[in-house]
């Protein structure tokens, strides 16, 4: 929780696998064999999407959604058996990486093992019929956590998945299911594995209101840091939409980020991505490579946990369907390259002790605001990060003495009459006193 999260998961990055379209076969034993290059780009997590087996009932495309989980504890055989998870999970410990798993609770396939076993844990409308509380997903069919007997059920589920390897869970739609629950799971899976790190995938705002003005629960974000270390940043994500839709400015966004200090617990941590497995590619709106590289630089300075969806590194501007199998084209431009060369430089600053451990603000400068202003102060040690996000030239005060210093990513920068001159390339300076 919020409270108790250690500081090194600030530092880290987590790297997103869609395990169908990793490789030409979508195996797990693929994404073991590329563990090294994962590894170079500075990832500290391997965050899997779901890899159990998934329903045939209301299946949507020709292999059907990964988060339509027919049987909780199995692994999908298009992806390997338990064993391939479980030299995966080796093979990324021995590198000094974790293992974080995506667990579907909210919901299930409609031919799911657990509704065989159990139809009288699962939700139904006010006529008695199956369905989703969120109504869009033909595919799957929701859970009732006020049935008997179903905490237990999924809590021995992710004990068993700890006990056999994985390090941490990311759980989808955690807002629909209890806070008490998760709070739950957790204390149980300490037992197991004490270090776990829980990531929610917390909703748009739109979605909890929607949620709640039909009758039903859904957590905030400010709930959820009471079982989790990291949530989504979904509560201001549409004024980031806004910017490249043309309907928002910087400025608003900034002012959103910088009002999320303020809102949520002291040691709170948000989970920053220019793309997922739900959005659009980065470099399909980031299409100005100068943008592209302000912005990157930006997400990896804030206070957050970045994350890198697999094939974002080499500029894919596709998204793969979660319903059929789209192999990423793995081709790796030198555009690309540089770009990769920018992640590994930007993982690297998050794990210095400033960023780490150090008091952070961030601060909305410029005659348009839209030049953001990071600081990390650790002692004698400093952390500046400066962005003219609309890539145009600014002036920015920073409590330096006049002189050159170097850029962390690249080249050097001066400081005149205690003002920076910054533009189209991000500035990140290290300062120790």
């Amino acid at each position: 929780m919020a409270q108790t999260t250690p500081g090194w998961l600030r530092a880290s990055t987590i790297y997103c696998v869609y395990v169908r379209s990793y490789g030409p076969n979508g195996t797990l034993r693929e994404v073991e064999a590329d563990l090294d290059r994962i590894q170079a780009l500075g990832a500290d997590i391997l965050w899997l999407l779901p890899i159990c087996p998934v329903g045939t009932v209301n299946r949507l495309g020709t292999m059907g959604s990964p988060y339509s989980i027919r049987d909780y504890r199995a692994v999908a055989p298009e992806y390997g058996t338990m064993e391939d998870f479980q030299s995966l999970c080796a093979a990324l410990h021995a590198r000094g990486m974790r293992c974080m798993m995506d667990i579907v609770y909210n919901h299930t396939a409609w031919d799911s093992l657990l509704f065989e076993e159990h139809p009288d844990w699962f939700y139904r409308t006010p006529e008695g019929r199956l369905g989703n509380r969120a109504g869009a997903w033909t595919d799957i069919i929701d859970l009732d956590y006020d049935r008997p007997g179903l905490w237990e059920y999924q809590i021995e589920t992710l004990c068993r998945w700890a006990r056999l390897g994985a390090d941490g869970f990311r759980c989808d739609v955690a807002s629909a299911v209890p806070v008490e629950f998760w709070r739950a799971a957790r204390r149980a899976v300490a037992q197991v594995k004490p270090d776990a790190v829980w990531l929610a995938e917390s909703v748009h705002g739109s979605f909890v209101r929607d949620l709640r003005s039909r009758g039903f629960y859904c957590a905030s974000d400010g709930e959820l840091y009471s079982a989790f270390d990291v949530t989504y940043d979904y509560d201001i994500f549409p004024r980031f939409e806004a910017v490249f839709e043309g309907t928002g400015s910087i400025a608003q966004y900034l002012e959103a980020l910088i009002a999320q200090e303020s809102t949520y617990p002291a040691n709170y941590l948000k989970l920053h991505f220019l793309e997922n497995h739900d959005q659009r590619r980065a470099a399909s709106y980031l299409t100005d490579p100068r943008a592209r590289r302000m912005w990157t630089a930006f997400f990896w300075c804030i206070k957050g946990v970045g994350l890198i969806y697999n094939g974002q590194e080499v500029l894919a501007t596709h998204t793969p369907s979660l319903f059929e199998r789209e192999p990423i084209d793995w081709h790796c431009s030198p555009e690309a390259q540089e770009y990769c060369e920018l992640l590994r430089l930007l993982t690297g600053v998050k794990k210095l002790p400033a960023a780490r451990e150090g008091l952070y603000s961030l601060e909305a400068v410029g005659p348009d605001r839209s030049t953001a202003v990071v600081r990390y102060e650790a002692g004698p040690r400093r952390l500046y990060g400066v962005f003219s996000l609309s890539l145009a030239q600014s002036r920015v005060q920073l409590p330096l003495a006049d002189g050159v210093y170097p850029n962390l990513l690249g080249g050097e920068v001066r400081v005149e009459d205690g003002m920076l001159a910054c533009g189209q390339e991000p500035v990140i300076l290290s300062i120790s006193d």
